[in-house]
C-alpha cells in the first residue's frame, strides 16, 4: 500500500485511566477509529498556564482514516476533561498492507 493510503495515527493523553478507557469505547463503537492502545506514562513534563507541570497520564493511540479526523477531533474535544487536549494526526507513510486495509475496511465511510 502506498502513502495514499489515508491511514493515520493520532496521538492523545488523558489525564486519568478511565478518561483513557471511555473515549476510544467511544470512538470505536462510533467507527471513528479501528483500534486505540492505551499506554501509561510514567510522568508528563509541561508548561501550563506559565508554570512547569508533572503529571501521569495515558497516551492513547489511535488508528484511523485521516478523513475522519474532523469527526474524531470533535468527540474527542467533547469528552476530554482538559480545556486543550493533545491531538495531533501523524500519517502512516506505508505499513502492512493487509493491516492498513483491515484498518480501512473497520472505520465508517
Amino acid at each position: 500500500m502506498d502513502g495514499d493510503n489515508n491511514c493515520t495515527v493520532v496521538l492523545v493523553t488523558a489525564g486519568s485511566q478511565e478518561e483513557a478507557e471511555n473515549i476510544p469505547t467511544a470512538l470505536v463503537e462510533l467507527k471513528l477509529a479501528t483500534c486505540v492502545n492505551i499506554l501509561p506514562i510514567h510522568c508528563s513534563i509541561y508548561i501550563w498556564e506559565g508554570k512547569v507541570s508533572k503529571d501521569r497520564e495515558w497516551q492513547l493511540i489511535i488508528k484511523t482514516k485521516l478523513s475522519q479526523f474532523p469527526a474524531l477531533e470533535a468527540k474527542i474535544q467533547e469528552l476530554h476533561s482538559y480545556d486543550v487536549p493533545e491531538i495531533i494526526a501523524i500519517p502512516i507513510v506505508d505499513g502492512s498492507q493487509a493491516y492498513l486495509q483491515w484498518m480501512l475496511n473497520q472505520i465508517a465511510q
